[in-house]
C-alpha cells in the first residue's frame, strides 16, 4: 500500500474540522466575534433557557435596563417555550445554539443543517413568530460545510470568555467578575451561560455567574458603556467605512498570501510576464475523469499535458483595494489580459516545457469575460471536487476581496466556480504574431 494514501483521510479530517476552526476562531473567516464601535459591549448567554436561572437573569437585566443576546438550544426552547417567549417579549435577541449541545465535528453536514440548525430555527419561530438570524455552534466549533449555511444565518462567536461554567464554590463569583472586568474592552462580545447542565459545566455555575454579572454591570454603568445586542452591534459596525480593513483581516490576508507564495514555489507556478504577473502557469497532467470538450473541437482527456492557469491573487488584492469601483477593477483586469495573451502564445510556442501541452485549463469564480479571449467556459461536474473547490474559492474571495464578507452575501448565484479552457491550437491561431 502506498504510504502516501495514509495522509488522505488525515487531510480530509483536518479540512473538515481543524482548518475551519482555525479560519473562524483565529482569523474570523465566516464568523463575527467582535464589534468595532467604541464604548459598546454585547452580552451573550448560551445553553438555555433554564427554568431556575434564566428568570433570575432576565430580572437582573431588567433591573439594569440591559438588552442581551440569548443563544438557545432548540430542545430546551421546546421544553420551556414560556421562557423563550418572555426573552423575546422583553426585547432581548434570540439566536440558536443547535438543537442539542453536540459538536458539529462529529456530525454529518446534513445532520448539522437539518437535525440541529433548521430544527432549532423552526422551534423558536413557532414560539415567537420570528425566525432567528444568528447561530453560535456549541463550543464555537464549526466544520467545513458550515461555511455554506444560508446567507440569512450569521455565525457569531465571542471575544471574551471567562470560564463561568466552571464556577462551583463561594468566592468564584469575585474571581469571575475581576476576570470579566479585566477582559472586556470596546466591541467585546462576552460569552456567558444561563444553564449549567451541559457537558463540562457545573450545575451551580449560573448562580455564581449572576452574582459576578451584577458587579460587572455596575462597573460598566460607571464607565458609561452601552450594552447592546449582537444585532445592534453589527448594525453599528456596518455604518463604518466598508473599505477600512481591520487588523484581523490584514493578518488573514498576510497569512494567505504567504501560503500562496509557498504553494507557487513548491509546484513551480511561474508568471507569464515577470512585470505583469496577473496570469501564472504550471504544466501538469489533466487528472479529471470527465473530458473537456472545447469549442474548436479539441478534447482534453485524462492524462493529457496541460498548462494550468492561476491568477496572481496578491496582485488581485492590490487591484481590488485601489480600484475606484467594480467597473474600474474589471477594466484593469481586461487590459492586463489583453497584454498577456500574445506573450502567452509566445511562451507556448517557444518554451520547450510547453510544446506538448494540449491546452490551457483553470477553475475560477472570475469566468464572465474569458470567452472574449477565446476561452471555453464550462460547468464543473458535480461531486466532492466541485463542492470543495467552491468552498475554497469562496474563502479566497473573502480574503482577497476588500469587502469579502459583504461580497459573499450579494449575487451569490454568480459565485459558482467554472472551468475556463482554451486549446493550444486556438490560442496560437487567435493571437498570431
Amino acid at each position: 500500500m502506498d504510504k502516501r494514501l495514509i495522509w488522505v483521510p488525515i487531510a480530509v479530517i483536518a479540512m473538515y474540522t481543524f482548518v475551519p476552526w482555525i479560519l473562524s476562531r483565529v482569523f474570523g473567516v465566516g464568523s463575527y466575534s467582535r464589534g468595532k464601535t467604541p464604548g459598546k459591549v454585547a452580552l451573550t448567554f448560551d445553553d438555555g433557557p433554564d427554568p431556575q436561572y434564566t428568570p433570575m437573569l432576565l430580572e437582573l437585566l431588567k433591573q439594569y435596563r440591559v438588552k442581551a443576546t440569548f443563544f438557545v438550544l432548540g430542545s430546551k426552547a421546546e421544553q420551556y417555550p414560556e421562557l423563550v417567549r418572555r426573552i423575546h417579549e422583553e426585547g432581548h435577541e434570540i439566536g440558536i445554539h443547535n438543537y442539542t449541545h453536540v459538536s458539529n465535528w462529529i456530525l454529518l453536514p446534513r445532520q448539522v443543517r437539518n437535525g440541529q440548525i433548521e430544527r432549532s430555527l423552526d422551534v423558536v419561530e413557532r414560539i415567537t413568530g420570528f425566525r432567528p438570524t444568528l447561530y453560535r455552534p456549541p463550543w464555537g466549533i464549526i466544520n467545513l460545510f458550515d461555511f455554506r449555511l444560508p446567507k440569512s444565518l450569521d455565525i457569531v462567536l465571542w471575544s471574551v470568555m471567562a470560564g463561568d461554567w466552571r464556577s462551583s464554590r463561594p468566592g468564584d463569583e469575585g474571581k469571575l467578575a475581576d476576570k470579566l472586568i479585566r477582559k472586556i474592552s470596546h466591541g467585546s462580545i462576552v460569552l456567558l451561560h444561563d444553564c449549567g447542565d451541559t457537558f463540562g459545566a457545573k450545575p451551580e455555575a449560573p448562580g455564581y455567574m449572576l452574582k459576578a454579572l451584577k458587579t460587572v454591570l455596575e462597573h460598566l454603568r460607571q464607565r458609561e458603556w452601552d450594552l447592546v445586542t449582537v444585532g445592534e452591534m453589527r448594525k453599528l459596525d456596518s455604518r463604518a467605512n466598508a473599505r477600512c480593513m481591520s487588523r484581523t483581516k490584514k493578518a488573514v490576508v498576510a497569512v494567505w498570501l504567504q501560503w500562496e507564495r509557498l504553494f507557487a514555489k513548491i509546484f513551480g507556478i511561474r508568471p507569464v510576464d515577470e512585470k505583469n504577473t496577473f496570469l501564472k502557469l504550471r504544466v501538469r497532467r489533466y487528472t479529471g475523469d470527465h473530458p473537456i470538450v472545447l469549442e474548436d473541437g479539441e478534447v482534453i482527456r485524462k492524462g493529457d499535458r496541460i498548462a494550468e492557469l492561476h491568477l496572481d491573487n496578491e496582485l488581485l488584492f492590490h487591484l481590488g483595494s485601489t480600484a475606484r469601483s467594480t467597473m474600474h477593477l474589471t477594466v484593469q483586469m481586461i487590459r492586463r489580459m489583453e497584454q498577456l495573451m500574445p506573450q502567452l502564445r509566445k511562451m507556448l510556442v517557444d518554451d520547450p516545457e510547453f510544446r506538448d501541452v494540449k491546452g490551457l485549463y483553470g477553475i475560477s469564480l472570475i469566468h464572465r469575460g474569458p470567452d472574449k479571449f477565446g476561452f471555453t467556459v464550462l460547468d464543473l461536474p458535480d461531486g466532492l471536487f466541485a463542492l470543495f473547490t467552491k468552498l475554497y474559492l469562496r474563502l479566497l474571495m473573502y480574503v482577497i476581496h476588500p469587502q469579502g464578507n459583504e461580497r459573499l452575501k450579494t449575487k451569490t448565484d454568480l459565485l459558482v466556480p467554472k472551468i475556463i479552457a482554451i486549446s493550444k491550437r486556438e490560442l496560437v491561431n487567435r493571437y498570431i504574431a
